[in-house]
Order: C-alpha cells, then structure tokens, then sequence
C-alpha cells in the first residue's frame, strides 16, 4: 500500500500479529528498562543497503522505559553469533519480578519451579536444573538452599537455587541455547550468564535507589524490599568503584490441603474389617480385632459395611496416605550485595574485580491436622483398630468418600531455620597485545554453605477415634473432613501421647499397633565450592574476517553434605514432666483458610504442639540420653553415618575438571550475504573422588576415585539473509555430569545368603547428547521482533536405577568390605544406577514483539511481546530394578506446552504491563511411589502486574502486583486419577515505593 506521495509505508505485521495472536504464541518479557548509561553495544555487522532505505531520523530519538529494555536486549541477541536471549536492566530495581527465576520465566523454553510461591529452579527447553549450567561475572557457580519437602526439601543436586539471589544485583541475564567451543562444558539445556554491573558501564557519578512496601493478602503482613547502586569513576576514567545492594523481608502463609502420597489396598493393609469379615491384618485374629483389644466401641457388623471393607481392600483403589489441612509460616530475609572496582592503567590494560555476597535467612513452622492410621502398611505392623463403616471410590480407583472407625488423629508441628551465604570473589584481566591480539585472565571462587541448623518435628495425637470422615464428592482437591471431637480444646483428645514408663525390666519403645507422640530432630547442611581459573588468547587473523581464539581452563568443584538424626528416627517420649500439664505444651493455629472456599465445617482453628515449651520441657537439644521414671524424654543422642536413616545423606563429590579448546570465528560474504560463524573442538577431563558410607560395621567409608574425557565439537552459523532478516544454525556435542545423589558409594552390602549390593555407581559415564538448533529471526523494528527456533537433541545416555549381577570387583568398591575369604570375583546381585539408552527430545520457539506504533495517538504507545514453546521427549522408565516392565512418559520437569503474554504501555513517563506465565503440567518422578505410575504438578497460569510514573527525571513511584490469580502449587499423582498430593496457595502480593535516580 502506498500513501499519496508515492512512497511506502513502514512495515506494521497487522495481519502477522492476528495470525500470532490466534495462534496463542505467547513470549518473553526483556524486564525492566536498557542501560540508558550504558556503553552502547557493538554495531550489528554490515549489511547490504536495501534498494529503499528508511530514513534514519528516529535513530536520535531517546528511548526509555520499557521500549529502550526491549531494544537493550535485542541487539544484544542480534549481534550474537549463537542462540541467545537476553534481559536487560536500565537500573537497580528494575526488574519486574522479585527474584531472578521469575524473571528468567519471560524468557522463550525457560520455565520454573516454586517454592513457597516464589521461584526456585528453572527448567530449559524441557531439560531440568540438573542439566543448567550457571556463570556469574564469568565463573561458574551453583548456591543450593532447602525448601519444603514437597518442594524437593534441602537441595543436594546441581541444580542452582535462584531464589538466594534478588534480581536487583543484576543488569542482564543471558541465556545460551546452543553450545561453543569456548563456552565451558556441563550443560544440555542452557549456560545462563548472570552480570552485575560495573563501574564503567556509567558516566560518571550515579547514584540510584528503590524503596518498596510488599503486603500479602493471605498473611496480611507489610514487609520492606529496597535496594540502591552508587558509582563513581576518577582519574580520567581510568578507576572506577561501584557497590549496590538489594534487601527484602517477606512473611507469608502457605495454606491448603495435602496428601504426602496415595497408596492402594494391596500394599497399605491395616485396616480391620467390621465384625464378621476376614480381618486386613492376616496375621490378626478376629479376636484381637475385636472390641476387647481395641478398647472402643464398634459399629455391629452389616453386609454394607462388609462390602465397604472389601471395596477399600480392592488393590485397584487408592486412598490418601495423610490426608491434611495445614498452614506453613514462612519468614525470610534476603540481602545481596555487589562491589566492582576497574582500573584502567593502559590503554590496552583493564582490571575487572567483582564481588558478590549473598544471605539468605528463612525460618518455615509447618503446622498440620491429619489423619495418620492410613499411612501404615501391613509389614509395619499395620493398623488393625481402623475399620471401615462405608465408603466409595469414582471408576479411575481414587477415593471419594469414607467413614472410619479407630482412627488415630495428629497435630504436627515442624519447625525450620534455614540459612545460604553465597560469596564469589573474582578477578578479570583484558589485556590488548598489539593491535591483533587479546588475552583475557580470570580466576575466582564461587562458595555457597546452606545449613538447616534446627529442623524438629513435635507432635500430639488422639488415638483410636470413631466416626472420622472425608469426602471428596465436592473438590477433588479440597475434601470435606470431619473430626469428632473438637479438635480447638487445650489440654482435650489431642494430647501428648507417651510411652508408659517402666520401673524396671525393659523399657518399650512403642505402643502396640499405634504410634506415640513424636519428637524428631534432623539437622543438616550442604557446602558447594567451584574454583575456577581459566586464560583465553584472541587473534585478528585476518582484521574483521577471521579470528583465532583458544584457551585453557582449570575448575575444582567440591560438594559436601551432611545429616543428623536422634539415633532412632522417632524416639520415645514420655508423659510430661511433673508439674508440668499438657496445656502447657500446646498453643493454636487460629485464622486458617482465609478466602479459600473451603468446605462447610473444616476446622479454621486447632491444637498444636508448642515446640519451645516442649524444647525447654524435655531439654530436647541437649544431645544427650535422659531417661527413667522422672518424666526423661529418651535417647536425644543425635547421630549420622552410624544412622541408617541419616547415613545416605552424608557423603562428598570433588571433581576436577581440565580442559581447553580451539576455535576460529569468521566473518564472510559468500554471494553477498554476510555470514558470521564459529567452529571449534573443546576437550575436558574429569577426575572424579566420591565419598559415602557403607551400612558395614555401623558406618564404613569408601572412596571410589573415576575419570572420563570428553571431544565436544561444537558449529555456529549467522547469516544476514536480508538487511533484518537472520538465519542461525547450529551443532554440537554436549555433556552434563551425573547428579551428585547418584555418585554416592555408600549402601549396603550382603555377604551371607544371596550375595547382593544396594548403593550409588561413582562409576557412572556423564549425560551425552547431540543436539541441532535453528533460528529465525526478523527484527522489523527497533523493538519489534519475529522469531522461529527450532531445537533437536539426541539425548544418548540417561541414568535409571537397575538390578545387575556383577563381580563385585567390577562395582569399584573396595576389597576391604569383604570378609576375608572373598577373592572379588564373586557374583553379586548390584542394585545400583546405570547409563540407559536416552531418548530424542524436539521441539520449537515462537516468540514475537510488536511495538504498537501502527496506532494512532496513545495507542502507539501499546506494544505486545508473546512467545510459545512446544517440547516433546519420551523416555523409557523402569518399574523396579528387578522388573523388565517399563513406563514409556515424557522426560522428567518437561512441560510440553509453555507460554507468556505481556501487553505494555508506555509514554516515557507513565508506563504499565500485565504479564501472563503459562507452564503446562509436567512430571517429578517416574514411576511414582506406592504402585503409582507417575507423580508431577499440575498447569500453572501466573499473572502479575507494574504500573509506574515518573514525577520527574530523578523521581518514579511503581505499584506491583504479584500473583493476582493466587496460583495453587497442585501436584499430582497417577496420570489418570491425578489425586491430589498438594494443594496450596500463598496469597497476592502488592508492591508499593519509589524510585530514585542521580
């Protein structure tokens, strides 16, 4: 179309836009606002000049705000030679988000996993944490913290916890989807670049900060979020120093209904029929089943309730293991602070020293009223005082409704303080050697210390009630529970339930057929150190065509962690001590459920468990053994490697990691069309040393050393087809180290009977994969932007836990474990993980920005950015180690279909956006627990919201909503039942403050 003078208009895509729109290609948010300071980024190469070039007139127009981020990031994206998407950030506290997963989010294939409803780990292109490398300033680094348990409790694997770091440290995140040659080895999903900022990316003195208010409408609490930046350079710019710094303070509840597992009749048992029908327990006779030895009243037997029994005996139906209402009380403090100091001496000289701190502080009380009877199994001596009076089950085999008899009923409390300092130190040198020649020199370390110091658990209990109800008729995800007795009443039926004292002979540890109240301390910790020191050399072979890069890399990496437990996992306790009541020991959950629709009588109050009472009451942290008739709770020794249930989760991984590459980058005009590209090889050994204890001889160590090396060739192609148009191609071979969990020598060994080994493999090849990537990229306006990518890997390795019979020389334990008469050549049935055969993973990227100019008047102040990713990978998981019976599902933590939406005005002074993060639902374990074949989470829809306006050019106020849908975390097991395992909500969030800027 032309306008009257002859000449055409500006591309505007609006039936483009329709189709993508229609299409429900959602996208990626470039957050906060470009570097308006910053040193502008390298010129994209040169193009040929379209026949009819556009004036260049807006090239002197000022942007900011959100449009000038969008712009930041894009030429940073387009002056790539790989695949990459980038977040850029104007100032401190401008990124839209409260930590750096959620920002991460917008980005196209990345999505991530929360906990306690903020952030935590992410997920790229269908490959989990696991498979992520992450850098920060140029070292690798990896920062662990614990969660709830439902949330994968403390971290001990390689995946980085975002959530220790506010997004405020940072001015870009990068993300890097396909491999180079110079870009360290470790990863099959992505290398995220983290960058804080640095003197010289400012002019001069500057100086900003931010200061808000978060209030949670769940919690009803107001906590602070502030964070500032000051930066100076002197000496004609050739010394600058910066430091910055973010804080917050967020108090929340965590509220809702959860399960643990679900369990089918086959294997859960205990449960004793009514009168008249053959009892759960085989072993159990219907006399002591009867109401003699259960010390109750007992419904008379009817035909009804004999038929309710067997249906709960079908092994096709499942019911909750421990169905509960609970509240979880989060308190966190997070600080972060960065420094930078660069010194320019030369001219062809610059020093770059950076430094990052980083507190995380959290306390987390975890208060529940559940049903515990349902959670036992026949081989733990089942529940045979719990009978089934009626229930019914839906025609996929879950539970929908059940009333029971003998039902014992808990009030748990836990409680957790949790702390992760993270620091990384590191040093850059960018030396210019002569006019051809660069070298750059880095060292530096990354150390992250996670520790859970307190984690104690104190219970009170009713034991054998009648008349206990659930029904899920009316939410499959928040049933109906009725409680015969009033569960509020201090000093009432929920009681401290203790283990009666003997005077002599041998003391009991339990109560028959029941459990008593409980006391469990397990404190724990985890150290994650990278030490890494690494030279590049650059040469301008040929100046602007051809460069020579190569370089050498040294890493240490050392993981470390460890756990306590008293030396049985739930130790006796007693009565209370004299003069000491059960009231007391008890306080209240009062308020609970708040604007969550819960069903007509589910209690909002109850009795729990006062655990500084009890600690004061008991001594609980004095390490010691107090027992007797005085009222002593018992043995509180705590141990670890001599604990079998602590053992597993002491043990240690170093690895050293050596390598180097070689690569040349080019720049070419084959027909006209510039391409740029790189090809180079990258070789790295590594020299692995696992430590873990073996059950023999109550806690025997072993060291098991390992090495393997690694060719990994690596292709980037970038053609400028058209003056906007680029084309990316790139392959490669990439490798990701085995998870520390599977490295782990320890377990136990069988020398007697059926010679057998059960522990981890320090013998494990690493993940391997090839992987082929494309891209196209239109970049039609300055932030407008149409993309396509398409990725394959072939993932060749994968790691399952089997059933093998091997020479026990062959597993790499030590001779020494064996008696004496042994030789080694012995075969033992090894139940250890393996490599597997992988599996092929495919996928494709859409994403897309639209900047509204099209518009007329304050409609050209609109813009949009959408993207859509489909991923797809099939996996073939073992049953048990002893089964050939497989479940063929997708690749664990992928979410097939993932999206984001943003809409945003913005007029230089007034700007706004809602954003839009859909995650589709996805799977944590394959096969699941307690005959279930699979268990995952379900689909999330995110929503957040950013208003702002600057009063001026120094001064802007923001109003922030976060999570305005108040988004369940719904987790699920069994892909047809899709029982619910958690479901919990957190509350919205609402920021308000002000920023300032000099």
């Amino acid at each position: 179309m032309r306008t009257r003078h002859g000449k055409k208009k500006p591309p505007v895509l609006p039936k483009l836009a329709a189709s993508l729109l229609s299409s429900a290609t959602l996208s990626m948010l470039a957050l906060g606002s470009a570097q308006a300071q910053q040193a502008e980024p390298a010129p994209a190469p040169t193009a040929p000049a379209a026949p009819a070039a556009a004036p260049k007139a807006l090239d002197t127009v000022e942007v900011t705000g959100i449009r000038a981020s969008l712009e930041s990031a894009l030429n940073v994206k387009r002056n790539e030679i790989g695949i990459v998407d980038v977040i850029k950030a104007q100032d401190v506290a401008k990124f839209p988000d409260t930590n750096l997963a959620e920002s991460l989010q917008r980005i196209p294939g990345v999505v991530i996993d929360r906990d306690a409803g903020e952030g935590r780990n992410i997920t790229v292109r269908g490959l989990g944490s696991d498979f992520t490398r992450v850098r920060i300033n140029g070292i690798e680094a990896l920062t662990t913290t614990g969660g709830t348990d439902s949330s994968g409790g403390a971290n001990r694997s390689r995946g980085f916890d975002f959530n220790v770091f506010a997004a405020e440290l940072f001015n870009s995140i990068t993300v890097r989807k396909s491999s180079s040659a110079d870009v360290d080895e470790g990863s099959l999903g992505s290398t995220v670049d983290l960058q804080t900022s640095r003197p010289f990316d400012f002019k001069g003195l500057t100086a900003l900060a931010s200061v808000q208010g978060r209030y949670n409408d769940l919690s009803g609490n107001t906590d602070p979020r502030m964070a500032f930046l000051l930066s100076d350079t002197f000496a004609d710019n050739r010394v600058g120093v910066l430091v910055s710094g973010a804080y917050s303070k967020r108090r929340i509840y965590e509220e809702g209904f959860s399960t643990v597992r679900w369990d089918n009749g086959a294997s859960s048992g205990g449960f004793c029929s009514p009168t008249g029908a053959t009892p759960a327990n085989p072993a159990t006779t219907a006399t002591t089943c009867g109401p003699a030895a259960q010390g109750v009243p007992r419904v008379p037997g009817t035909a009804e309730n004999i038929d309710a029994y067997n249906l709960a005996r079908d092994p096709a139906n499942f019911h909750p293991r421990l169905p509960r209402y609970g509240r979880l009380t989060h308190e966190q403090d997070r600080l972060g602070l960065t420094g930078a100091i660069q010194f320019r001496p030369l001219d062809d000289t610059k020093f770059t020293f950076d430094m990052l701190y980083a507190k995380l502080d959290a306390t987390r009380q975890e208060d529940f009223l559940q049903a515990i009877s349902f959670s036992r199994s026949a081989s733990q001596g089942g529940k045979p005082q719990t009978s089934v009076l009626s229930t019914g089950y839906d025609g996929s085999g879950s539970l929908l409704h059940g009333l029971y008899n003998g039902v014992d009923i808990r009030a748990e409390s836990r409680y957790d303080e949790l702390s992760t300092t993270f620091r990384q130190p590191s040093l850059m040198l960018e030396q210019n050697i002569g006019e051809s020649v660069k070298l750059t020199a880095r060292v530096g370390r990354a150390d992250s210390k996670f520790r859970n110091p307190i984690q104690t658990t104190t219970t009170l209990d009713a034991l054998n009630v009648n008349g206990y109800a659930i029904d899920f008729r009316g939410s499959d995800r928040l049933p109906a529970i009725t409680y015969p007795f009033d569960v509020s009443q201090p000093g009432g039926p929920l009681t401290i339930v203790g283990v009666p004292q003997v005077a002599s002979g041998t003391q009991p540890a339990t109560i028959p057929n029941t459990t008593s109240s409980e006391i469990r301390i397990r404190p724990q910790g985890t150290d994650n150190r990278t030490d890494v020191a690494q030279v590049d050399l650059a040469w301008d072979a040929i100046p602007e065509a051809f460069t020579l890069k190569g370089g050498i890399s040294n890493k240490k990496f050392t993981f470390n962690t460890y756990e306590f437990r008293r030396v049985n996992q739930n130790d006796t306790i007693f009565a209370p001590p004299a003069g000491t009541s059960v009231a007391d020991l008890t306080t209240m959950v009062t308020g609970f459920g708040q604007g969550q629709n819960l069903p007509a009588g589910t209690p909002t109050s109850w009795v729990i468990p006062n655990l500084q009472a009890i600690a004061q009451a008991y001594d609980i942290y004095c390490n010691c053994i107090k027992s007797g008739p005085a009222g002593g709770p018992g043995d509180f020794t705590l141990s670890s490697i001599t604990n079998g249930n602590a053992r597993g989760n002491n043990r240690s991984v170093t690895e050293k990691d050596t390598g180097g590459y070689l690569m040349g980058e080019f720049e070419v005009k084959p027909w006209g069309t510039p391409l740029r590209g790189n090809l180079g090889l990258r070789y790295v050994k590594t020299r692995q040393v696992a430590t873990g204890y073996q059950a023999t001889g109550g806690g025997t160590a072993v060291t098991v050393e390992n090495d393997y090396d690694d060719w990994l060739p690596a292709l980037n192609l970038s053609a400028n087809v058209m003056p906007d148009v680029i084309v990316r191609f790139g392959a490669a071979k990439v490798m990701a180290r085995p998870q520390l969990g599977n490295l782990n020598p320890g377990g136990t060994i069988s020398t007697t009977g059926n010679l057998s080994v059960t522990s981890g493999n320090p013998l494990l090849e690493p993940f391997r994969a090839t992987t082929v990537d494309g891209s196209f990229e239109w970049y039609f306006a300055r932030t407008g932007f149409l993309g396509l990518g398409l990725f394959h890997k072939n993932i060749g390795t994968y790691i399952q836990t089997l059933r093998t019979t091997m020479p026990f020389s062959a597993t790499g334990l030590p001779m020494s474990l064996l008696p004496p008469n042994f030789t080694g050549e012995e075969e033992f049935q090894v139940t250890t993980p393996i490599n597997t055969p992988g599996g092929k993973l495919n996928g494709i990227e859409l994403n897309y920005q639209q900047p509204f100019t099209f518009l007329p008047t304050w409609g050209k102040n609109f813009g949009t950015l959408l993207n859509y990713t489909y991923v797809k990978s099939q996996i073939e998981y073992v049953v048990s180690p002893t089964s050939s019976t497989t479940i063929t599902d997708d690749l664990l933590n992928l979410s097939p279909h993932s999206a984001n939406a943003t809409l945003y005005y913005d007029d230089g002074k007034f700007s706004a956006r809602v954003s839009l993060a859909y995650r589709q639902s996805y799977l944590t374990r394959v096969p699941g627990q307690n005959n279930n074949d699979v268990e995952g989470k379900n689909s999330t829809r995110n929503v957040d919201a950013q208003v702002s306006y600057k009063i001026n050019d120094n001064l802007e106020v923001v109003l922030e909503g976060v999570n305005l849908t108040n988004q369940a975390n719904d987790q699920f097991v069994s892909r047809a039942r899709n029982d619910v395992v958690v479901n919990h909500v957190t509350g919205r969030e609402f920021l308000f403050g002000v920023r300032v800027k000099y």
